[in-house]
């Protein structure tokens, strides 16, 4: 037997219903092999599914080297490997425990905060000169020295202070008095 390697050539060749005898020969025991990862029937057959449209849409990668049937369930335990390391873990929390957790709004909050400070600084550096943006995004983003900074730039270590210093100067113009937090 050849594993539906010869039907996978006949449906290759144009006959439709030779996926269908693929399908019928293969399916059940790829949804069983791949429940036995994920432990969920229903993922399963999703998984089993992609596998074989996988096996439609990308004609090319079977290569006839192993069985068919080695290559779908090399696939389907690919994804179902794939689908454990997505998938996401809900824990159930006691209501008792529920009142020792942080505070989920001030989390938010700081983290709207932390973003609009990032926008407002890229705003700033934007409207610097060309240089100045340059020294300040190789020294504050790269973590250049400064005189890796002044190598990249053909300029010397000075002419790099000298840009830094005037930019954060410009920055502290454009930021205003938050300017001062943000710097």
């Amino acid at each position: 037997m050849d594993n539906g390697a010869g039907s996978y050539r006949r449906f290759l060749n144009g006959e439709e219903s030779a996926f269908d005898e693929i399908m019928e020969e293969s399916f059940r025991g790829l949804v069983f092999f791949v429940d036995g990862y994920v432990h969920d029937v229903h993922l399963a057959e999703d998984i089993a599914i992609d596998v074989f449209s996988d096996l439609i849409v990308h004609r090319h990668r079977y290569n006839f080297k192993v069985s068919l049937k080695t290559y779908l369930f090399m696939l389907g335990r690919s994804r179902a490997l794939d689908a454990l390391r997505h998938r996401r873990v809900l824990t159930a929390v006691a209501l008792e425990e529920a009142a020792e957790l942080p505070d989920q709004q001030t989390e938010l909050e700081e983290a709207v905060l932390a973003d609009e400070r990032k926008r407002a600084v890229h705003a700033a550096l934007a409207r610097l000169p060309e240089e100045m943006r340059e020294a300040v995004h190789l020294v504050y983003f790269e973590d250049m020295s400064y005189d890796e900074a002044a190598r990249v730039m053909r300029k010397n270590r000075k002419q790099v202070d000298n840009l830094l210093y005037r930019a954060k100067r410009e920055l502290r113009i454009i930021l205003g008095e938050d300017g001062e937090q943000l710097l």
